[in-house]
């Protein structure tokens, strides 16, 4: 694994216990400039996973609790008039940091889902004809909580497609749920992370490395017949959007860099697969029937789909 991301997955791990893919499936994510959806019940460190990555690399860090009465101002800023100058200046909403907590993003009106989810694609904010650069990295890790209903707004497909992965943490195992246990006895294990184990500048960095990991024309290929796959089948009522392929194709790029590969294989298009396309999938009756979840529909996609040979 390359040296910079042990480092991160490491800082990360005195915090989290046992959840080593997911951490690195986060880290992928980042190093794709990639938005994050944590999906899962309540108290399995949601929170804490994301707070920890962003003590671990150093940007600022900002955290909004969505509720049904939280307003777009708070996520983007607001204008206001400076009486000493006449003139209007601009404060900084939620959205202007390296890190931003999305706490239950389904309680948030659909109104305030827009406007963040706006920021995420844009990168930006525009306001009273001025545009406010966002800064970089810029990463949202929403989550919601997918038992409890009642007082939430459902994310629409278009918006949950504009999430680059969807991540669970799920429960603990006995010994690790120990290891939990004796780590929270006397503190928040959070403080464990002392110091930042990389820089905002190492993170840019990274992010451009990825960019220059190699693809050949078959991997590429394998790409699109994965989500090709998808949009002709009667499993699928909706199938991979041209979102959803570039965010394979730039999710088995960042697999490569983490495990020190100068060029995608067919294991790394895999390695991606479940995490980055399932949430854009919409089954059809006879698809649940099937497969249940749309994360078994995918696993089937990928073991059917025939995989390229690395030398041809």
């Amino acid at each position: 694994m390359n040296s910079k991301i042990n480092i991160l997955s490491d800082s990360i791990g005195k915090v989290i216990v046992g959840k080593d893919d997911t951490i690195i499936k986060l880290i992928a994510s980042m190093l794709c400039e990639g938005h994050v959806l944590l999906e899962d019940v309540p108290g399995v460190g949601k929170t804490q996973l994301i707070t920890a990555l962003s003590r671990s690399v150093g940007g600022k860090f900002n955290r909004i609790q969505l509720t049904p009465d939280v307003m777009p101002s708070d996520i983007a800023g607001f204008t206001m008039l400076d009486t000493k100058t006449g003139e209007f200046i601009y404060r900084d909403g939620a959205v202007m940091c390296n890190f931003l907590l999305a706490d239950e993003i389904n309680r948030a009106s659909p109104k305030v889902q827009s406007a963040l989810l706006e920021a995420m694609e844009e990168r930006q904010i525009s306001m009273d004809g001025r545009t406010h650069k966002l800064p970089q990295p810029f990463l949202v890790m929403a989550t919601q909580n997918p038992v409890e209903t009642y007082g939430t707004f459902h994310l629409p497909e278009a918006q949950m497609d504009r999430f680059f992965m969807k991540l669970s943490m799920g429960y603990p195992a006995p010994n690790e749920e120990m290891k939990i246990l004796e780590r929270t006895e006397k503190h928040n294990p959070i403080n464990n992370i002392e110091s930042s184990a990389l820089t905002v500048d190492e993170i840019i960095e990274m992010q451009e490395n990825v960019r220059n990991i190699r693809v050949t024309e078959q991997i590429k290929k394998y790409v699109i017949d994965i989500v090709s796959s998808t949009r002709n089948d009667r499993n699928a009522t909706l199938g991979i959007s041209p979102r959803g392929s570039i965010a394979l194709y730039k999710a088995s790029k960042a697999f490569a860099y983490i495990y020190e590969r100068e060029y995608v294989t067919p294991d790394d298009v895999k390695k991606a697969g479940v995490c980055v396309l399932a949430h854009r999938i919409i089954l059809s009756p006879q698809g649940k029937s099937e497969f249940g979840t749309s994360e078994e529909y995918i696993k089937h996609i990928l073991d059917t789909t025939p995989v390229p040979s690395m030398g041809s």
